[in-house]
């Protein structure tokens, strides 16, 4: 046996360490903190973050509200109001609402939003309806299917055979 193996035995425990209670004890005076300072007193150090009375960095950088969509979603909308126009009984589509002109540009799948008013029946396929659109189409006699993109993509692929 050598004395590096007479070590206490685990979960043991062993008295605290006696500072400041003179030279001979080994940690006197200054109770191994060194000299003077802030890190030096009672109570232990600054808090995390803190940097020296300089305006911090959680305080500096400006104050975000909420987090953002990861997947949002990005709807072609159009109102039912729009829709008003089209002569009865056509099928409304994204392809056939960018044929005719009232769409411009496709920003993602159609969504059917229900402001205005609709007085004449059709058959609308989109992939999202508010629910004023869908009472205010059906209302009007007319139809709402809603479509996933990807089945709305192979339907046309089909017709243009």
């Amino acid at each position: 046996m050598r004395l590096k193996d007479a070590i206490p035995k685990k979960g043991s425990q062993q008295r605290g360490r006696r500072v400041g209670r003179g030279i001979s004890a080994g940690q006197g005076a200054s109770c191994g903190k060194g000299m003077r300072g802030q890190k030096s007193r009672s109570g232990g150090s600054t808090r995390p973050g803190f940097e020296g009375g300089q305006n911090p960095l959680y305080r500096r950088l400006p104050k975000l509200k909420g987090f953002p969509m990861v997947n949002r979603k990005k709807y072609t909308i159009i109102n039912v109001s729009k829709l008003a126009s089209l002569p009865a009984n056509t099928e409304v589509t994204l392809v056939s609402l960018m044929e005719l002109g009232i769409i411009t540009a496709n920003n993602g799948p159609l969504k059917i939003l229900g402001e205005g008013e609709l007085n004449v029946s059709l058959q609308v396929y989109a992939e999202a309806f508010t629910t004023s659109a869908r009472s205010k189409i059906e209302a009007a006699g007319g139809s709402c299917e809603q479509v996933s993109v990807v089945q709305a993509v192979c339907d046309e692929d089909s017709t243009e055979k």
